[in-house]
């Protein structure tokens, strides 16, 4: 009994696990849905806002300095090295601001992906982190994720 317990709470988990990996059509805008195939090695569409706010130009400039070598132009993702941004996974509900500046900070263990474990990002301040996160969630709300 207790094994067939413990076996079925694996089974439960690992479906769960399987699940939150599984792209959400609901949670993308139609222009992404009914995007062409991806530019290189992208991971995700993702339709860009027509206009950012002062401090998401900002995040933006660092984000391209910063975080785009590994999660992509407009945190599309690459392909074999980080994972998109814009993804439900991301949604503030689930990884609130501050894990985006703790992992900045203090680097991440892998946990939802498969490419290895993130390194803390040397160079950049708080604010920085904070610009960056102004970015990366408006994309995600223009791509349907809040």
């Amino acid at each position: 009994m207790k094994w067939g317990m413990i076996s079925l709470a694996v089974i439960a988990a690992v479906a769960g696990a399987w699940y939150v990996m599984q792209p959400d059509e609901m949670s993308m805008s139609t222009e992404a849905r009914n995007a062409s195939p991806l530019p290189g090695d992208a991971m995700v569409a993702v339709t860009v806002p027509a206009s950012l706010s002062e401090q998401e130009e900002i995040g933006k400039r660092a984000y391209d300095a910063v975080c785009a070598s590994c999660h992509g132009e407009n945190a599309q993702g690459k392909e074999g090295t980080a994972p998109p941004l814009v993804h439900k996974i991301y949604e503030p509900s689930h990884h609130a601001d501050m894990a985006f500046v703790l992992a900045a900070q203090n680097g991440v263990r892998a946990h939802h992906w498969k490419f290895g474990n993130m390194p803390p990002v040397k160079g950049v301040t708080q604010a920085d982190v904070l610009n960056i996160i102004a970015y990366v969630r408006v994309l995600q709300r223009e791509n349907g994720i809040n």
